[in-house]
């Protein structure tokens, strides 16, 4: 496995501590995501994407976003035996620095994988797979020491549930970890409001706006916010475009912060890397404001690249936004001084971000920032992998089914 570059918690560890910063349990999807269609392809014919990339999703996701922001990483996850789960397996160990020692690979069994297909910043998917051949909580047992574990509430296997065996997440908070959670979309429609009776086990809950007012029944995120911090004491409401609000009851705080223009081209996985810069900030006993707008930061760098785990940034990128947003903000108007005084608590971090910290790969850091011009792009150097851009191959021809590398180290 990799060693991480950058280790934001670093004045947090202990020779006691616990092995990991975070636990991830889940499913491992194969994602192959086609960009570019100028439509969907109707029934009878066949339509050419201008580029497309594959890469670990589901779970992977997220593992990913908490990986490339320095938090040491280990997941659980059913693997089939097939290349597709060697791919996402060798990506997410030997690229990501993703510990998989409490996943397994199973013979026989079909690697889940998902088809996206992007036109006009929206997407459609397809998606094949089988149920995992064990339980998540048979698969892992007794998970390992952490500071967080993150889990997706759901009736399958439910927190908190009176006269059933304790599942993986209750016992690591017996250890000592921090539950996060958030929670899918309801296709039923039902919205439950049972679900919310899992919290009572959670520290954190991070739905999205349309996600908390259907579970708590209010017409309003801010309303959905308080009802959901009666229940657990850091409550945090996304809101897409127009930001984030929490109230975290265990410092007293309550924050609104907007979140950064920019051009959103895929939004695949802008909630993971929300939730990963959450738990970061959290760990590291950042003020709630602090924690909204860099999780907010994360998030709009992601959506403007296409790719779900491929999109989410690492220290390098966040470093190469904020120079740019600080070195923009005398000569970019209103907008740009509030950024640059949103952002000021970056000036504590950023200056530590070693040049080896993780970027993605150069040929994808096509970002279009709300303020100035990105800075030039370092030259490649032999030993780096790289990721190029929609429909390029290594060699230029074109190729649209060209490998894509999901990150690199400068």
């Amino acid at each position: 496995m990799s060693v991480q570059a950058y280790d934001p918690l670093a004045g947090e560890r202990t020779p006691e501590g616990p092995q990991f910063d975070v636990f991830l349990a889940g499913t491992v999807f194969l994602d192959i995501i086609f960009t570019g269609l100028p439509a969907m392809p109707a029934a009878g014919t066949e339509i050419w994407a201008e580029g497309m990339g594959s890469c670990p999703g589901g779970i992977a996701n997220l593992a990913i976003a908490t990986s490339r922001l320095g938090l040491r990483t280990s997941l659980a996850a059913a693997f089939g035996d097939d290349d597709y789960g060697d791919f996402c397996w060798r990506t997410l160990e030997q690229q990501e620095a993703v510990d998989l020692s409490r996943s397994r690979r199973f013979e026989h069994w079909h690697s889940p994988v998902t088809v996206s297909m992007a036109v006009d910043r929206d997407r459609s998917m397809v998606t094949h797979g089988h149920p995992a051949p064990m339980t998540t909580s048979e698969m892992i047992g007794s998970p390992p020491r952490s500071r967080a574990v993150i889990v997706s509430l759901s009736a399958e296997e439910p927190l908190g549930e009176p006269g059933s065996a304790c599942n993986w997440a209750e016992l690591a908070r017996r250890e000592g970890s921090l539950v996060f959670a958030d929670v899918g979309w309801d296709p039923s429609g039902t919205w439950s409001r049972s679900v919310l009776d899992q919290l009572d086990v959670c520290h954190a809950f991070m739905p999205n706006a349309t996600e908390a007012m259907a579970y708590t029944g209010t017409e309003t995120p801010r309303d959905a916010l308080y009802a959901i911090a009666d229940k657990v004491p850091l409550a945090v409401v996304t809101d897409g475009p127009n930001g984030a609000l929490a109230i975290d009851s265990t410092t007293g705080e309550e924050a609104f912060v907007p979140a950064p223009r920019v051009t959103a081209l895929d939004p695949t996985g802008a909630g993971d890397v929300f939730g990963a810069g959450i738990v970061l900030g959290t760990l590291s006993h950042w003020p709630l404001a602090d924690r909204l707008a860099f999780a907010g930061v994360c998030a709009a760098l992601a959506v403007q690249q296409f790719g779900g785990s491929l999109a989410a940034p690492g220290w390098g990128d966040i470093a190469d936004w904020w120079h740019e947003v600080r070195a923009a903000a005398d000569h970019s108007g209103a907008y740009g001084s509030a950024l640059a005084r949103r952002y000021a608590f970056l000036d504590r971090l950023v200056p530590s971000v070693p040049v080896g910290a993780v970027r993605r790969a150069a040929a994808t850091i096509a970002r279009y920032a709300d303020v100035g011009m990105m800075p030039a792009v370092p030259g490649k150097r032999a030993d780096q992998t790289v990721t190029h851009p929609a429909g390029e191959s290594p060699s230029g021809d074109g190729d649209p089914d060209a490998p894509r590398a999901p990150a690199q180290k400068e």
